[in-house]
């Protein structure tokens, strides 16, 4: 089985070497994303509700880029840079996964990139 590296323009460019996402057999693996405004490569302004919303939006492009979709997702992980953000970001998760949610994580953490309030990386099956 050969890997496919997925790259599109509905997510952020990857600010390091790595990947936006990887497609190996039936499975979409994708990098962590931040809440970086694909069109500008910035961070969006606003707080961790608009941060949540746009990095998820993030996640729908990459993940239709290669062929999935947020329906498809069967893990997730969540960074936050503030754990008191928990409930807000559930609030807004629930609204994206609304159906059969996937099986999740979620971790404190000191730092994310850019100085994000989240950061989320999730592992989908093709449709």
């Amino acid at each position: 089985m050969d890997k496919t590296i997925i790259s599109t323009p509905h997510a952020p460019a990857a600010i390091g070497p790595y990947s936006q996402a990887i497609r190996f057999g039936d499975l979409v693996f994708t990098s962590g994303q931040i809440p970086l405004d694909p069109a500008t490569g910035e961070m969006v302004s606003g707080g961790i509700e608009v941060q949540t919303r746009r990095v998820l939006d993030n996640l729908k492009g990459v993940l239709e880029a290669a062929g999935s979709s947020l329906d498809r997702v069967v893990k997730t992980t969540i960074y936050l840079q503030s754990i008191d953000d928990f409930a807000t970001v559930n609030t807004i998760y629930a609204e994206y996964f609304s159906h059969q949610p996937p099986a999740r994580s979620t971790v404190g953490v000191a730092k994310l990139p850019c100085n994000a309030g989240i950061e989320i990386d999730v592992i989908a099956v093709m449709g």
